[in-house]
C-alpha cells in the first residue's frame, strides 16, 4: 500500500469514473486541482488511455476495479482510498447501470430490478454511508476539513418511463438518499448534493440516439442540444469550489430545461 499523499491537495473518489458523465466529472475535478480515485467495473488496461489523459493535467490519478453493489468492493474501495490519501474531500457517487432491456413494466422481470437496486441505489448509499464515517473522523482531528458529498441521479427521478421503471424508481430512491445524508450530515458540517442529469450523450444512451435527435428536434428541450458529460462535470466542480456551500440538500438540475413546466 502507497504512502497517503499529502493533505495540501484536494482528493476525491469518483465511481463509474472513466467514461461517459462520470469521466466527466473526473476532467472538471482533474482541472480543479484534485487527485483522484476513480472506481469502475472494466480492467484497468481498458481504462488506461482515460487515465493517462486526465494524468496530464498534473493530477495524481488511480484506479480501482470495484461492483459497488458488492460490499466486499465497497470495503476494498474505501480501504485504497484511505491509503492513498490523507483525507477524501468529495465522493461522487456516479457509477450506475441501465436495463439490458428496456421492458414494459407490466412485462419487467425481478431480476433486472435486483440489479439495478444492488447497483445504483444499495451501491451509492452504502458507500456514501462508509465514506461519511471517515470523514466524521477525520473531523475530529480537524473540524474545518472540507469535505462533500454529491449523488447523480437522472431526471428519471420524476420523469417517468414506464418501459424502464426499475431505472426510475433506483433514481427516485437516490434522490432521497441525498436528502436523508444532508440532513444526517448538516449538523457536521459536510454538505450532500444531487446532481440531476437530462438527456446527456454517452454510451448508455447510444442505442436511442435517434429517437432523442427527433424529440429534440422537436422542441423537447428550451436548450436544443443534447447535454455533454463536460455540463455534468462543471456543474459538480461547482460544488466541488463550494459555490453552493450554504445549500446543503440542493438538487443541481442539468436537463436544458427538459423538466420545465409550459403550457
Amino acid at each position: 500500500m502507497n504512502a497517503p499523499l499529502s493533505a495540501a491537495r484536494k482528493t476525491a473518489l469518483v465511481t463509474g469514473g472513466t467514461r461517459g458523465i462520470g469521466l466527466g466529472v473526473a476532467k472538471a475535478l482533474a482541472q480543479e486541482g484534485f487527485d483522484l480515485l476513480l472506481a469502475g467495473q472494466r480492467e484497468a488496461a481498458l481504462v488506461a488511455d482515460a487515465l493517462e489523459d486526465l494524468r496530464s493535467t498534473g493530477a495524481r490519478v488511480f484506479y480501482e476495479r470495484a461492483d459497488v453493489g458488492e460490499a466486499e468492493d465497497r470495503a476494498r474501495l474505501v480501504a485504497a482510498a484511505r491509503g492513498r490519501f490523507a483525507r477524501l474531500d468529495l465522493l461522487v457517487n456516479n457509477a450506475g447501470v441501465a436495463p439490458k432491456v428496456r421492458a414494459d413494466i407490466l412485462e419487467a422481470d425481478e431480476e433486472s430490478f435486483d440489479r439495478l437496486i444492488r447497483v445504483n441505489l444499495k451501491g451509492a448509499y452504502f458507500l456514501t454511508q462508509a465514506v461519511a464515517r471517515w470523514i466524521v473522523e477525520e473531523r475530529r482531528k480537524d473540524a474545518a476539513a472540507p469535505a462533500a458529498i454529491v449523488n447523480i441521479t437522472s431526471i428519471s427521478a420524476s420523469v417517468a418511463s414506464p418501459d424502464r421503471g426499475d431505472y426510475c424508481l433506483t433514481k427516485a430512491a437516490l434522490a432521497m438518499a441525498t436528502q436523508l445524508f444532508a440532513v444526517r450530515l448538516g449538523p457536521l458540517g459536510i454538505p450532500v448534493y444531487e446532481v440531476r442529469p437530462g438527456i446527456i450523450r454517452t454510451d448508455m444512451t447510444a442505442g436511442v440516439g435517434e429517437k432523442y435527435d427527433r424529440l429534440i428536434e422537436q422542441g423537447l428541450l428550451l436548450q436544443g442540444r443534447w447535454g455533454l458529460p463536460e455540463d455534468v462535470g462543471r456543474a459538480v466542480a461547482a460544488l466541488a469550489r463550494g459555490d453552493l456551500g450554504y445549500s446543503t440538500g440542493a438538487v443541481l438540475v442539468v436537463d436544458g430545461g427538459l423538466t420545465v413546466s409550459r403550457l
